[in-house]
């Protein structure tokens, strides 16, 4: 049991817990994002979040849970939604922040030691891919064929859940996220002011870039901006994005009747080329193969830079950092580049941003591991979906026209109680029925518009649900040579004949064997 300060928390809370019910209860919005609290107990074990699926009756005592789980703020976030959470599904939770950055290290250290806690979060595809021998060694537990049993997690997305699938099965629960949302943040006052329309293609693309380094676009005379501002991230920067605009494969594609990495299509050098020749006449910031995503943007915020390439739902934080320099500053976005064959596309991820796994060293039973379940069940209801993601209503945030509008004055404060629980939240709007954002920003309803417009236009990954067990031991060591290469070619550092001999590095350390490894599974599955 908790401490009498956490107790004495709780009943402070309890009246405001009791005003959201009310809230809920009294809505008359009866949409799918609207609080139902006939939606209360949504699971098939009778809505007990420590229900047993096996039709014995529920124990009235907490289950209490530990979560081990990456966090992206710089401090801790405050327990108050805890408290509403624990209420609302009977549980006790004890949460082990861990800094974004070390996440990986913590995580690996806690399974080398048998320290893992119940429930641990993956933080990205690279972090699951390590632990997929550990899956199929039967450490952690298969939740498949538990998920029918619960009628909030029986309607996660099943596409997307076969994306987490091993050896066809599923071990996972997943942050859903866009499958495409990445596309140019740009500074409109700057193009008005050189009358620069907003570019449809690659080569004016090039042009807004060389126009914005050259031309004086924002007309103080001086000789003080670029183009664009990038980081050292070759997925969520710039380049994997200008990739897709030259039509190369998301990270594999078909050749000659075989899956072959992206690096080994003409369109990867073309879009190497393409930075390349960025970099060379100073049209971007030298520097971005060290620089970091904070830098990146305060590029942009102080008025150096006028181009940002990442996803586009970045643009309220840019707009909002901006202005504080540049009153009159003006933002837009645009999404679809196509490049030299006429044709547009964009890479995808898989569906989630996050995935959470259960340890079986520390979920010993049937039962423990269903009241487990339980308490993500109930975040798939309007409820504690709204609770986690926006916080407490009319004081986080409020309601307009039956979307949720974050509060601007309070975003310290939403940083502070919210955002770890937003970012630990599994599901989709469509899925577990939470209040799709109010965007009163024009340029952010444009990117919500747009990103809902490629879901026409995507270029999927065929190996993402394919297994190889060399890119599990080794894929990441591997793609770092790449990754280094990529970076020297585009630094000049390198010719196309250096970059091939890296590429044969790379085949020689394992590439081969993945190829022939992914292209037997995806055989199999024709």
């Amino acid at each position: 049991m908790r401490n009498t300060k956490k107790w004495f928390l709780l009943l402070c809370v309890m009246a405001l817990s009791l005003s959201v019910f009310a809230g809920c209860a009294d809505s008359s919005n009866t949409g799918s994002n609207a609080p139902n609290s006939g939606n209360q107990g949504n699971s098939n074990n009778g809505g007990e979040a420590n229900a047993g699926g096996n039709g014995e009756e529920a124990s009235d005592d907490p289950v209490q849970i530990e979560i081990m789980l990456p966090m992206k703020e710089k401090e801790v976030p405050s327990d108050r939604l805890e408290l509403l959470m624990e209420e609302m599904t009977n549980t006790e939770l004890t949460f082990q922040w861990v800094p974004d950055g070390n996440y990986d290290e913590k995580l690996n250290a806690a399974y080398a030691t048998n320290s893992m806690p119940q429930v641990v979060y993956m933080k990205n595809q690279s972090t699951f891919t390590q632990y997929k021998e550990a899956m199929r060694d039967g450490q952690f537990w298969e939740i498949g064929p538990y998920l029918e049993e619960f009628e909030g997690l029986s309607k996660l997305k099943e596409s997307i859940l076969n994306n987490t699938k091993v050896d066809g099965k599923i071990y996972t629960l997943y942050l859903g996220r866009p499958l495409a949302r990445q596309g140019m943040i740009y500074r409109k006052d700057w193009a008005d002011n050189l009358g620069i329309q907003e570019p449809a293609n690659v080569d004016e693309v090039y042009e807004m870039f060389r126009a914005f380094t050259e031309d004086d676009p924002d007309q103080n005379g001086q000789d003080d901006t670029i183009g664009l501002t990038d980081r050292s991230d070759l997925i969520y920067g710039a380049f994997k994005t200008v990739t897709s605009w030259f039509n190369t494969p998301n990270n594999w594609g078909e050749k000659d009747g075989q899956l072959q990495p992206e690096f080994m299509f003409d369109e990867y050098f073309d879009a190497m080329d393409w930075m390349k020749q960025l970099h060379t006449n100073g049209y971007m910031n030298q520097e971005f193969p060290v620089t970091s995503k904070e830098d990146q943007r305060n590029l942009f915020y102080n008025g150096t830079a006028g181009v940002y390439i990442g996803s586009m739902q970045d643009v309220n934080t840019l707009y909002n950092e901006t202005i504080k320099n540049f009153p009159d500053m003006e933002i837009d976005v645009a999404a679809f580049i196509d490049g030299p064959n006429g044709d547009f596309g964009m890479w995808t991820i898989p569906g989630y941003g996050n995935l959470i796994m259960f340890p079986k060293n520390t979920i010993e039973t049937e039962e423990e591991l269903r009241d487990i379940l339980a308490f993500f069940d109930k975040q798939m209801t309007p409820e504690l979906a709204n609770l986690m993601f926006w916080g407490i209503e009319d004081e986080h945030y409020e309601v307009v026209d039956g979307k949720a509008n974050a509060f601007a004055d309070k975003a310290d404060q939403n940083a502070r109680e919210v955002k770890g629980y937003k970012d630990s939240l599994i599901g989709e709007p469509e899925t577990n029925g939470r209040y799709d954002g109010y965007h009163d920003l024009a340029a952010r309803v444009k990117a919500e518009e747009l990103i809902l417009e490629m879901d026409n236009h995507l270029i999927l990954d065929p190996t993402a649900a394919l297994d190889s067990a060399t890119y599990s031991d080794s894929g990441i060591r591997l793609q770092q040579l790449i990754n280094d290469a990529t970076y020297k070619y585009i630094l000049g550092d390198i010719d196309r004949a250096g970059f091939e001999q890296e590429v044969d590095n790379w085949r020689s350390q394992g590439g081969d064997q993945m190829i022939e490894e992914f292209n037997a599974a995806w055989q199999a599955n024709q």
